[in-house]
């Protein structure tokens, strides 16, 4: 279930807001996306398990430009890619949206800005505020996930062991 924007249009799992008017009213809500129903993070978990917390602020910058704060928090499982077993991965990130009307417009207030901390977006009376949170989810996981320190190999392989058990061991356990 996706909370946190009563009174918006839903269209499938997108949140549709007017942005320059949550920005001009200095809206703020927040809530919680199952990582299931954010389908390119989705792909990048192990198991689709996990939630993405989320805070959206508008209000404008020093320059009066319209302007987005977000920030993404949560949890997924991620498969390790130096001993390829999956493990919780926690992320906790946030970025900061001016909002223009047009590429032109992005592309100039970007050349006015020249902060690489802040991205320039184009705006709009149908935005889909379900992509940037998802963008920036997917932003906060490594390239190449790994455990800080993977699981002992030897502990693993004993565990594999057990599991694969000797068919004949099982007959000569039968026999006794």
């Amino acid at each position: 279930m996706i909370a946190g924007f009563p009174g918006s249009a839903r269209r499938m799992n997108a949140f549709v807001i007017d942005a320059f008017e949550f920005c001009r009213l200095k809206e703020r809500r927040e809530g919680e996306i199952p990582v299931a129903d954010l389908p390119r993070l989705a792909d990048e978990s192990v198991d689709k398990i996990g939630v993405v917390r989320w805070v959206l602020e508008g209000g404008s910058d020093m320059r009066g430009h319209p302007q987005l704060v977000l920030t993404v928090s949560g949890a997924l499982n991620l498969m390790c890619q130096r001993c390829l077993t999956p493990f919780a991965f926690e992320f906790d990130s946030g970025a900061t949206l001016v909002l223009a009307k047009d590429e032109d417009g992005a592309d100039a207030i970007d050349a006015q800005l020249a902060d690489e901390s802040v991205e320039v977006i184009v705006g709009g009376s149908s935005f889909d505020v379900s992509q940037v949170i998802e963008d920036e989810a997917l932003l906060a996981i490594p390239l190449s996930p790994k455990h800080d320190v993977c699981p002992d190999p030897v502990a693993r392989e004993a565990e594999q062991e057990v599991k694969k058990e000797s068919p004949f061991a099982v007959l000569k356990k039968l026999k006794q």
